[in-house]
């Protein structure tokens, strides 16, 4: 269902390289470019793409990963809603070879070269907060790389969970974590499959269903509803340190 004008103004004042423009600017650009509603599983870009556009994620969370030479896929990152990224030599984006695919019900709006040029000569700290979220991201996953790099499978599987529980880790009750503890319990939104949760590691698909049983047999962890949901906070912390 189309957002108002109003809604598609208010979302794109919450994508922080926004922020500087004025109110007018916001409502001019929610005019200029339309959005794209993506299902669950829908596929935003492939590689034969090949033009240069931005996307800013409005709402949802999408996947952006590569398919190797045995044909599995490997995600390079998990974005989630006001961020942006996509095909730009101006920016320094660049989705070459990449595929891009919507892991929850998404919006996305499309800017084209002219549009980003036109947006930094009217403010160019937009520019400037563009640079910094690109130094940001490479820094972010750099540091992912590094945390998972000699670890073993259920190591990295732990690590990965935490940064779940950090990016879209929704607080449990007590009720809802149908047990009384002392620590607290987290649900992971997103429903990702035993084969995403391998693509963002490194590893195969019944390397993480092992991993994953490892996890739950130390209470740091259970599958309900095909949700994960992170029982023991610092059991999880203990076994991604271990490997």
């Amino acid at each position: 269902m189309p957002m108002s004008l109003k809604e598609e103004i208010r979302l794109l004042s919450m994508v922080d390289i926004l922020g500087p423009l004025s109110d007018e600017d916001m409502e001019d650009l929610a005019k200029r470019t339309p959005d794209t509603f993506l299902e669950q599983d829908d596929i935003l870009y492939t590689p034969k793409e090949g033009t240069e556009r931005l996307f800013i994620l409005k709402k949802g969370r999408v996947q952006v990963y590569e398919i190797d030479a045995e044909g599995e896929e490997i995600t390079l990152s998990v974005i989630e809603d006001g961020n942006v990224f996509g095909e730009m030599a101006l920016t320094g984006q660049s989705l070459e070879g990449l595929y891009v695919r919507a892991l929850t019900p998404s919006t996305v709006v499309t800017l084209r070269r002219e549009d980003v040029e036109e947006l930094i000569r009217k403010e160019p700290e937009v520019g400037l907060r563009l640079v910094r979220d690109l130094a940001e991201r490479l820094h972010a996953s750099e540091r992912r790389y590094a945390d998972i790099v000699g670890k073993d499978v259920p190591a990295r599987l732990a690590t990965l969970i935490l940064t779940l529980v950090d990016s879209e880790g929704v607080v449990l009750s007590l009720v809802d974590s149908e047990r009384v503890v002392s620590t607290q319990s987290y649900r992971i939104p997103t429903r990702y499959t035993h084969d995403q949760l391998a693509s963002m590691i490194g590893c195969k698909r019944v390397a993480v269903t092992r991993a994953f049983r490892k996890l739950e047999e130390g209470g740091a962890v259970a599958l309900k509803k095909r949700h994960i949901v992170v029982q023991d906070l610092d059991a999880l912390k203990d076994l991604a340190e271990a490997g």
